[in-house]
Parts: C-alpha cells; sequence; structure tokens
C-alpha cells in the first residue's frame, strides 16, 4: 500500500495568507477611499492660495494689480481684523473688502456704521445677498447671476467709459438709489454699481466678480484699466481681507450650539429612528406563541451530525482536528480487525507492528498515515481521508 511521503504541520493560529484574505475587502475598501480622498485634494488644489491677496503671486492672487497702485503712488496695506478695517474708514483711502459673506451680521453692520459718510471709498468684491443689503443698504443681488464674463460699460461713470469692455460678469445688482451709477449690464441688471453717500464726497462700489483683480486676468479686456481706476483714485488702500478667526466683533449673544444649528427635519428624524428602533425592540422581544414542549433524548441522523460538524470544521479552517477525528475512528475500527484490544487501538507501537504484520508492508508509511502530522490544506486532508478509507478495505478484504 502506497501512502503520501510527507504531509507538512499546519497551526491552529491564523497565518498571514488567512489573515490577509479576511482583511483584504476591508484594506481595498480603505485604499480607494484614501485614492479617492487624495484624488480630490488634487483637483482641488488649483493654485487659488491667496486668492485676492495682494501680496500673492499666484494666478489668483493680486500682487500685479497692487504694485501698479505702487507706481501710480497709491499705497496698499493689508489688514484682517474688523477693528483695522473700520479704522481705515477715511476720506484719503479706499477700503476694499475681498469677502464680505464671510463677516457675520454683527461685523457687516459694524462696518457699514464706520464707512456711511466718511468720505472714502469702499470696494465690496462680489458680496452676497445677505452681505450686500447690510453693507450697501438699497441695493439687492439677484439670485440669477450674469451669463457673460466680459460686459461693455453702458454707463455714464468715467471709470467703466474710459476702461471700456470688463470682466465683471458675476453677481447681478439692482438698487432704489437714483444717483447710482449702474455699469456693465447684464439682462438689464448692473454688475457694477457705484452708490455715493450722504455726504457727496464718498461712495460704495459693488463690483460682481473678482476677476479684474485676479494675477492671470489683468491683462484681458479693460481689466487693468478699471482695476486702477476703482482702487486709485484716493491715495491710500486698505485691502481688508475677512478672517475666520477675528472673533473680536462677534457677539457672544449669536453663539449657537450643535444642536441650535442642526435643521429641525434632523431633530425630528432622529426622534423616529428612536421610536422605530424602540418598536422593534418590542417586536423582536415578544414571545411567538406558548412554547411547545419536546421530548428528550432527540434522534439525529448521524449523517447530518456529521455533516453539520465537518461544517464547523470548514468554516473554522479546523483541518488538525477533522484529521484528528478521521485517524482516531480508523485506528479504533482496525484494533478489533487487527484482534488487538480497543485500549491498544491508539499505541503506536501495538498498532502498527500488527497492521504491518497484516499488510506484509513497511510500518513507516503506516505510522505517517495513522499517527502523523495535520495536513496543510484542505487537498491534503481529502487525500488523507481516501488513504485512510483504502487501508481499512484493504484490511477488511478477506
Amino acid at each position: 500500500m502506497t501512502t503520501e511521503a510527507t504531509l507538512p504541520s499546519t497551526s491552529a493560529s491564523p497565518t498571514a495568507l488567512r489573515l490577509w484574505t479576511r482583511a483584504r475587502g476591508i484594506t481595498l475598501a480603505l485604499v480607494l477611499l484614501l485614492a479617492g480622498a487624495v484624488t480630490l485634494a488634487a483637483l482641488r488644489s488649483d493654485a487659488r492660495h491667496g486668492a485676492l491677496d495682494p501680496r500673492s503671486a499666484d494666478p489668483y492672487g493680486s500682487r500685479a494689480v497692487a504694485q501698479l497702485l505702487a507706481a501710480r503712488g497709491v499705497s496698499t496695506r493689508v489688514v484682517t481684523t474688523l477693528a483695522e478695517a473700520r479704522a481705515a474708514a477715511r476720506p484719503d483711502t479706499t477700503l476694499l473688502v475681498a469677502a464680505p459673506d464671510l463677516l457675520a451680521e454683527r461685523q457687516q453692520r459694524d462696518l457699514h456704521a464706520a464707512i456711511a459718510g466718511s468720505g472714502g471709498r469702499t470696494l465690496l468684491v462680489a458680496p452676497g445677498g445677505w452681505s450686500v443689503e447690510t453693507l450697501a443698504p438699497g441695493v439687492t443681488a439677484d439670485p440669477a447671476t450674469s451669463r457673460g464674463s466680459a460686459l461693455s460699460p453702458d454707463c455714464a461713470l468715467p471709470a467703466a467709459r474710459r476702461a471700456g469692455t470688463a470682466e465683471t460678469g458675476g453677481i447681478r445688482y439692482t438698487t432704489r438709489h437714483p444717483d447710482a451709477d449702474r455699469c456693465y449690464p447684464s439682462e438689464r441688471l448692473a454688475t457694477l454699481l457705484r452708490v455715493p453717500d450722504a455726504s457727496g464726497d464718498g461712495d460704495t462700489v459693488v463690483l460682481g466678480a473678482p476677476d479684474i483683480l485676479y494675477n492671470n486676468r489683468l491683462d484681458e479686456q479693460g481689466n487693468a484699466s478699471l482695476a486702477l481706476q476703482l482702487l486709485g483714485s484716493r491715495s491710500h488702500l486698505v485691502w481688508y481681507l475677512p478672517s475666520l478667526s477675528d472673533t473680536a466683533a462677534t457677539d457672544p449673544d449669536d453663539e449657537k450650539s450643535l444642536f441650535d444649528l442642526l435643521p429641525s427635519g434632523w431633530l425630528w428624524g432622529t426622534l423616529q429612528l428612536f421610536v422605530a428602533a424602540a418598536l422593534a425592540a418590542l417586536w423582536r422581544a415578544r414571545r411567538l406563541g406558548p412554547l411547545v414542549p419536546e421530548k428528550l433524548p432527540v434522534a439525529i441522523r448521524a449523517s447530518e451530525t456529521v455533516e453539520g460538524r465537518a461544517r464547523l470544521y470548514r468554516k473554522a479552517n479546523a483541518r488538525d482536528r477533522a484529521a484528528t477525528a478521521l485517524r482516531s475512528t480508523t485506528r479504533t475500527r482496525l484494533a478489533p480487525l487487527l484482534g488487538l484490544p480497543a485500549t491498544q487501538a491508539h499505541t503506536p507501537e501495538a498498532l502498527v507492528p500488527a497492521l504491518s504484520a497484516h499488510l506484509h508492508g513497511d510500518g513507516q508509511p503506516l505510522h505517517f498515515l495513522l499517527f502523523g502530522p495535520p495536513p496543510s490544506d484542505d487537498a491534503a486532508l481529502i487525500a488523507l481521508a481516501d488513504q485512510l478509507d483504502a487501508l481499512e478495505r484493504e484490511v477488511r478484504r478477506p
């Protein structure tokens, strides 16, 4: 009789291959998530560092217009706090607010109180509906933006007429001020408004798009001319870059908790989820009728027991336990056929010599087959079962 020459031993502890097989799905999902995050970060890093910053030479910075103004004798100073911006509201100063929508409502009111009647010029860059109504009362932003970026002045404002076509297309505005200059209209709504203040010396300019201030757009159309005339009408230019860290003017009463920021629909939805979870718990916990008594012991078919235990072994990858059960059962059945008592069925020194003498063969393969190490994989386990079955048939053969 021939048997396998060797069956490498295996351990019940998880191997590296087994751990990788179990974790490869989660690992692949994490890799895809990381790759997606890196891709989104790369797509969004479109050189907008320092946008509208007069110190930035990036395509969306505004260093070029600041240098052109310096050549014309206009000084540029960058401020990042509301207090500095309010202090800069003077007749000889142009105050540019780069991102008005970043200001809180109270900050907007304080800034408007400082610039109203100051005699200087205030330039608001693309303010939205809720900020323009506070910083420039009487001006309203239209929900629909301009369809084109390059527009004709079509107004009597000297700066616009000298600049000609410029890329002001963006947010469109309407106003009820009779003396306002409505320039660069898009579908009869202005994308640049100049509203004089009550003193008549100062004014507020509302610009629908920041394109004329960007480094990479300054040489297009009449952008440079319009930007220099709007910002160079005074000897000093204060460039206000609102910062989210500027909390000096924040009203403590406006601070809201996390629950105040959540929409009411989320709170009602969470309550409904709790109710649904409670109903599901009650449904799963109730008795489905009376208990049914069952006589014990219950007879179970041997084939079902074997199949169930085999599935448990396979699910746990317990090839060592399965091989031990197969070998132990084979030894138990072989011992009576060889004339050995049941107590010596699992003793190699008694079983193997008796089996060798019965089969007239070498005892070494028989010892490896009946008492060897566990198989290394499923194929080796199946081969072991076939060999044990063949051995038992050969011993039973008359």
